[in-house]
C-alpha cells in the first residue's frame, strides 16, 4: 500500500485534493451543524421541561430540521418545516381514530398526509416531512402522549430554530455571498481553462469544451440570482436590519458584475473558438491566463491582495493581445472586444472603478487602486465591524 502512494504522484495528488474538499466543505458547514446541534438539545430540554411524561421527540427534530437549510432561508424552512409537522401530526392522529394502529394506520397517516399537503400547493420538502411526521405519530404512540403534546413539541422546536437564525446568529449573510461567489468564479475559471487549453488542439474539441460547460455555468449562476433575493429577505426579516446593512448591499452589487463577468467569459470563449488555427495558438495562453486570474480571485475574496494579484495577471494577459487594427475581420473584432470585456469586467468585480478601466487597459493608470473589500460585523446585528474605528475611552482608535 506504500508503494501505491509513494510510486503514484497522480494518485497522491487526488488523494490530497479531494481531503482539501472535504475538509473545506465540513468547514464550511461547521458553525451550521454546530448551531442545530445545540437548538436541538435545547428544544429536547425545554419541551422535557414544559410538556410531562412524554418523549418530546418532535422538538429537537424540528428545531434541526428548521435550521437545515441555507443561511437566507432559515426563517422561511422553520415555517415550511412546522407547517409539515402540523399536518402529519394530525393526518396521524385522524388514521389512529379510524384503523387499528399498527401498519394500517401508518399507511392511512402517511398517504393522507402527502395529499393534504399537496392539495394545500406545499412543496416537497413540506409534503416529505408532513409523511415523515405522519409516520413518526403513528409508530410511536405507545408512549401515551396526545397529539396536542406533538404540536407543542413542534412549535417549541420551530421557535427555537426562529430564535437562533433570526434573532441570535442570523447568518453572515456577506460570508455566504462571498462563498456562492467563489463557486462560481471557480467554474467561470474552469470554462476558461478548459477552452484555452484546447484551442491548441485540432478539430473541434474547443466547442465540445464550451458546449458541455454551459450547462455547468447555469447552476451557480442560477445561484447567485436566488441569493440575492434571499439576502434581501433576510435582512427585512431579520435583526440585520438593526445593524449595518452597507456590507451586503455592497456585497448585492459585486454579484451583478459577476453576473455581468460570466457573460464576457462566455462571449469570450465562443469567439476564440472561431478563430483560425494561427490565432488559436496566440489565444490559448491569454484565455488561460484569464482563467488564472478568476482563480486567483475565488481562493480569497475577502483579500485585497487576491484582486491586486488577480488584477496584474489580466493586465497582463490583455495587454499582451494588444489592441485590434481596423483592417480587423468581424470575428478578430470580436474577439478583442472580448478580451478587452473580461478584463473590464475582472477589474471592476475587483473593485477597481469602472471609469479608471479604460485607462488601466491603455497604460495610463499604472498603479490602479484596488479597495480592500469591506468586511462583515462579528455578529450581524452591530454596527462595529473590523476596520472601522470605535470610541474607546473618549477617544477614536482603530481596529485592525
Amino acid at each position: 500500500m506504500g508503494a501505491l502512494f509513494t510510486g503514484n504522484p497522480s494518485l497522491r495528488h487526488r488523494i490530497r485534493s479531494a481531503l482539501h474538499k472535504m475538509r473545506k466543505r465540513v468547514s464550511s458547514h461547521l458553525s451550521q451543524i454546530l448551531l442545530a446541534v445545540i437548538a436541538g438539545v435545547l428544544a429536547w430540554s425545554i419541551a422535557g421541561g414544559l410538556v410531562q411524561d412524554h418523549t418530546p421527540f418532535f422538538a429537537p427534530i424540528a428545531a434541526v430540521i428548521a435550521l437545515n437549510a441555507s443561511g437566507g432561508e432559515r426563517g422561511v424552512n422553520a415555517v415550511r418545516m412546522l407547517t409539515g409537522v402540523f399536518i402529519g401530526i394530525l393526518a396521524g392522529e385522524f388514521a389512529l381514530l379510524i384503523t387499528d394502529r399498527g401498519a394500517m394506520a401508518m399507511a392511512v397517516g402517511t398517504g393522507l398526509a402527502m395529499i393534504v399537503a399537496a392539495a394545500v400547493k406545499a412543496e416537497r420538502i413540506v409534503i416529505g416531512q408532513a409523511a415523515g411526521s405522519a409516520i413518526l405519530t403513528t409508530i410511536f404512540i405507545a408512549d401515551g402522549s396526545p397529539g396536542l403534546d406533538r404540536l407543542v413539541d413542534a412549535l417549541i422546536g420551530a421557535g427555537v430554530a426562529l430564535l437562533f437564525s433570526q434573532l441570535l446568529f442570523p447568518v453572515r449573510l456577506v460570508t455566504m455571498l462571498r462563498r456562492i461567489e467563489e463557486d462560481a468564479l471557480n467554474e467561470i475559471a474552469r470554462m476558461l481553462d478548459d477552452v484555452g487549453r484546447s484551442l491548441k488542439s485540432e478539430g473541434g474539441e474547443a466547442d465540445e469544451q464550451l458546449v458541455n460547460r454551459l450547462g455547468d455555468l447555469s447552476r451557480p449562476m442560477a445561484q447567485l440570482s436566488k441569493a440575492r433575493e434571499s439576502s434581501m429577505t433576510t435582512i427585512r426579516t431579520s435583526t440585520i436590519r438593526w445593524g449595518d446593512p452597507r456590507p451586503v448591499l455592497d456585497e448585492d452589487e459585486v454579484i451583478e458584475r459577476l453576473i455581468l463577468l460570466g457573460e464576457s467569459c462566455l462571449f469570450l470563449a465562443r469567439t476564440v473558438t472561431a478563430m483560425g488555427a494561427q490565432e488559436r495558438d496566440e489565444l490559448s495562453p491569454i484565455v488561460c491566463d484569464m482563467a488564472e486570474a478568476l482563480t486567483i480571485l475565488a481562493d480569497d475574496l475577502s483579500s485585497r491582495e487576491a484582486r491586486e494579484e488577480a488584477v496584474e495577471r489580466v493586465l497582463s494577459a490583455a495587454r499582451g493581445y494588444g489592441p485590434g487594427e481596423p483592417e480587423d475581420d468581424p470575428v478578430t473584432h470580436a474577439t478583442h472586444l472580448a478580451v478587452d470585456m473580461v478584463a473590464t469586467d475582472i477589474m471592476v468585480f475587483a473593485g477597481i472603478r469602472f471609469e479608471d478601466v479604460e485607462d488601466v487597459l491603455l497604460g495610463e493608470l499604472e498603479d490602479p487602486t484596488v479597495p480592500p473589500p469591506l468586511q462583515e460585523p462579528w455578529l450581524p446585528w452591530l454596527r462595529w465591524r473590523p476596520g472601522r474605528p470605535v470610541i474607546r475611552f473618549g477617544r477614536f482608535r482603530e481596529r485592525d
